[in-house]
């Protein structure tokens, strides 16, 4: 792990080129060699990629014209990966594969159309208990937002492990909760999670990355950290 100096010539770097990854951790950069997976991935992993494939063929398959819609609306919106310094806007082409992975999310994949983006309503996110039934884990989650539209969704990005583990973004997975924010509570189904998580356990860490998805438009807001001990 090396830190990186900034310089005349680079200040900062993000991502993978090359067999190196730069990344950051407590607002420094640090580069590292690219890790290559042995493995072809879980089926989810699988899937996911699957649907990213998709969304690059339909950009693909949108005429020239057609792209250039998206890129006044993606103009005031910021990205999900730094920098995080509100400053940096996404392209057309990313506000595009975002909503297509948003729409597929929900079980309705289709080629989107592009549509202004609106500000996410302010919302707060606290885990309210778990417990297991049939080798599925329920999370019951208390969603709370000024608005009363059932537009939003919110997207889990759930790590399950020992109580006192720390964060790994490596081992999030992603489950959609049912319900809305008018809601008592929204619950999120994580099937076989003993399976998932390789532990079998009465009381785990729970961290999350909690997003709210636009169900009109299939765009995803910036995600909340939430972290808990739940026993089942």
């Amino acid at each position: 792990m090396t830190q990186l100096r900034p310089n005349l010539f680079i200040t900062d770097a993000y991502g993978s080129a090359g067999d190196v990854t730069a990344y950051h951790r407590g607002g420094k950069c640090f580069l590292r060699k690219r890790i290559s997976a042995a493995f072809p991935g879980t089926s989810g992993q699988l899937a996911s990629s699957s649907v990213h494939l998709r969304a690059l063929q339909a950009w693909r398959s949108l005429s020239h014209e057609e792209q250039l819609r998206w890129e006044p609306f993606a103009r005031v919106v910021e990205p999900h990966r730094p920098p995080f310094d509100h400053l940096a806007r996404i392209s057309g082409n990313n506000l595009f594969i975002s909503a297509y992975h948003g729409f597929a999310t929900l079980g309705r994949e289709h080629i989107p159309t592009p549509v202004q983006f609106e500000n996410f309503p302010t919302y707060q996110v606290m885990i309210l208990g778990a417990s297991a039934a049939d080798g599925a884990l329920y999370i019951r989650w208390k969603l709370e937002m000024e608005d009363s539209s059932c537009r939003y969704r919110l997207l889990t990005k759930v790590q399950l492990g020992r109580p006192g583990r720390g964060w790994d973004t490596g081992a999030l997975r992603n489950y959609l909760a049912e319900g809305t924010a008018n809601d008592t509570a929204v619950t999120t189904c994580i099937p076989d999670y003993v399976s998932v998580c390789g532990l079998d356990l009465q009381t785990y860490q729970v961290h999350a990355r909690c997003i709210l998805l636009d169900t009109t438009t299939g765009y995803r807001s910036q995600f909340l950290p939430v972290s808990d001990i739940v026993m089942l």
